[in-house]
């Protein structure tokens, strides 16, 4: 399966490879012993914890086969110095909504590592698109059904 470079930042990427580590070590060896249980009870065909630990088995086993596809396919986003005059990936942007004067800050990440509620916003959302190349003062246009503008205030990288 050929897939195109992922872009993570370097926190990113090793919790990516924490979650593999547990998935491997932990949570694998845990659903082999439940599936050996539920097989000792005897008769599979009507064995619902045997179903729930096939499911679980594929569900782990799914998410360790995506997340080795992703790290095969990494590319760590370079940390830039704190004195960035744009918004890069990595970095921490502060706005403001001029559409009703609102301020937010949000860190432009790639799109596996983007959580929204946390704050993180991928560099190919529209939000993230408007604002990566752009300055403090610079005043962009979010391309979404409502367009509206947004001013950069604040740039930080880590």
């Amino acid at each position: 399966m050929s897939m195109n470079k992922v872009e993570l930042t370097k926190e990113g990427a090793e919790k990516l490879e924490k979650e593999l580590r547990h998935l491997i070590d932990i949570d694998r060896p845990e659903v082999i012993e439940s599936l050996q249980a539920a097989r000792a009870q005897g008769d599979l065909s009507e064995n619902a914890d045997y179903d729930a630990a096939r499911t679980k088995q594929a569900e782990i086993e799914g998410r360790i086969k995506e997340i080795e596809n992703i790290l095969a396919n990494v590319k760590i986003i370079s940390e830039k110095s704190k004195a960035t005059k744009t918004v890069v990936l990595g970095s921490t942007v502060t706005i403001k909504d001029l559409s009703d004067n609102t301020t937010a800050s949000y860190t432009i990440v790639g799109t596996v590592e983007a959580n929204p509620i946390k704050g993180l916003i991928s560099n190919v959302s529209p939000l993230g698109r408007a604002v990566v190349d752009h300055a403090v003062g610079d005043v962009v246009v979010v391309h979404v059904a409502q367009e509206y503008k947004v001013e950069i205030l604040k740039i930080e990288s880590k």
